[in-house]
């Protein structure tokens, strides 16, 4: 069995896509895109996506944390980290149907908020492939820019559950 060395990136069945930070005789510290920081047993089960077979070295954690950003951008579709409101921590989204006789569905509101986040950055890469497009002249990205303005208009209503208003939606300002 080869020991994967700092910055191996693995994809984990319970915890995702991550990156190896640190390696003890016995465990794999890994931090995963959806859960963070998470001890895993050398011998678990889980996918090698990019083996770095380099001997284990200590390096300060300031490097493993700027190691880690830039793996995560590479290799991301989000692009950034954000958080979930304070009062929103551990919170449930319940969703009721109008007819009480069926039941009601709950999903942990981080799930809601990530797909929130998703969504969020799906946009903004969509946005900056429209505005760096060779093949649409100025006024056509134009066009497609009004109605991705126009999509975080819509999306206005989920600021609630973002901690910073940097990582607000916004859409047309009003010039009243």
């Amino acid at each position: 069995m080869q020991i994967l060395g700092i910055g191996s990136r693995i994809a984990h069945a319970d915890h995702g896509k991550g990156v190896v930070t640190n390696v003890t005789s016995e465990h794999y510290w890994v931090t995963f895109i959806d859960s963070g920081l998470e001890t895993i047993a050398i011998d678990s089960d889980f996918e090698v996506l990019e083996a770095v077979t380099d001997e284990v070295d200590t390096i300060s954690f300031s490097e493993v944390e700027q190691s880690l950003i830039g793996i995560l951008r590479k290799w991301s579709d989000a692009s950034s980290l954000t958080p979930i409101a304070d009062k929103w921590k551990n919170g449930s989204l319940v969703l009721q149907p109008g007819d009480g006789n069926l039941s009601a569905k709950e999903i942990p509101i981080a799930t809601f908020f990530h797909k929130i986040v998703m969504v969020r950055d799906r946009i903004r890469v969509m946005e900056q492939k429209i505005n760096s497009s060779k093949q649409l002249d100025d006024s056509e990205k134009v066009d497609l820019q009004q109605y991705i303005t126009r999509i975080y208009g819509s999306l206005t209503t989920f600021n609630v559950l973002f901690k910073s208003q940097g990582d607000f939606f916004v859409g047309e300002r009003s010039t009243k």
